[in-house]
């Protein structure tokens, strides 16, 4: 992923709501939404050259996202593991909290670059890895965003999707809101507009490079938005899914809507003071 949105309420009725891109070069393989043969218990895309996913789910209760950290002058290493292995690691693992720790401690420093976002639905982890160190934090209750660099570095692109997906959420309406949710979430991560020079970002990759990977939705013949995701953590009714899979040039290969059956979450009834 390379751009995910989120609004995180633990405790609530639908505890994570979230809106993520994942851009990359076309030619590289992908399997679309889909259980896993191998591993029957997780439901997302695939990588289909180092076997990693961009995001997915399992049934356990696990979700997981991760985004490339995008600073040329950190080093990935020589051996180095992809980056997607990270994702599935976080839904399989026993204990996630443990292992969370044990990257932050040394582990991730076998890979280049990146943002893991790790929820069992109770806590939402957030690990960085980049230039400046590797950094884990349980993710605060609101809305937040990921791109390429850490947890809501104000990137157009990042302030513009949040700011949408709080629409999306406030626009919920009815006990199951999912439809609503996932049509604004489309629209959203649909945004192929690009931002001015001056609200650019200098991540070391040159004004023009900047400019062609400012907008939400990236179009390009070699490198671009490959899938778009939404996700809706239902506490009492599992994780509702829905993937478009893009071609180059942003040609919408195929769209499909799964729902994750898994252990419900306990919702706190309080009355919210006002």
């Amino acid at each position: 992923m390379c751009l995910i949105v989120f609004d995180w309420r633990p405790g609530g009725a639908v505890p994570l709501r979230l809106a993520a891109n994942r851009d990359e070069f076309h030619e590289r393989p992908s399997a679309a939404l889909h259980v896993w043969r191998d591993a029957p218990d997780i439901l997302g895309g695939r990588d289909l050259r180092a076997g990693g996913t961009w995001l997915a789910g399992h049934r356990r209760g696990r979700l997981a996202a991760v985004t490339n950290v995008r600073a040329p002058e950190f080093e990935a290493p020589a051996q180095g593991h992809s980056r997607g292995e990270l994702a599935r690691h976080a839904l399989e693992c026993d204990s996630l909290e443990k292992w969370l720790h044990g990257l932050e401690r040394k582990a991730a420093y076998c890979y280049a670059g990146f943002n893991l976002l790790a929820s069992d639905g109770r806590i939402l982890w957030h690990l960085h890895h980049g230039p400046s160190g590797t950094r884990l934090q349980e993710v605060a209750p609101g809305l937040h965003g990921l791109s390429n660099a850490t947890l809501d570095t104000p990137w157009p692109k990042l302030l513009r999707s949040r700011q949408r997906l709080a629409t999306a959420t406030r626009a919920e309406t009815g006990r199951d809101g999912s439809e609503t949710f996932a049509a604004r979430a489309w629209a959203l991560l649909a945004d192929d507009a690009r931002a001015t020079d001056a609200q650019l970002p200098d991540t070391g990759v040159g004004l023009e490079l900047e400019r062609f990977l400012s907008a939400p939705f990236i179009v390009g013949d070699e490198y671009g938005t490959r899938a778009s995701t939404w996700v809706r953590w239902e506490a009492e009714s599992g994780i509702a899914i829905g993937e478009r899979a893009f071609g180059p040039l942003g040609r919408l290969l195929e769209e499909r809507q799964c729902r994750l059956d898994v252990p419900p979450l306990p919702v706190d009834r309080r009355p919210i003071a006002r």
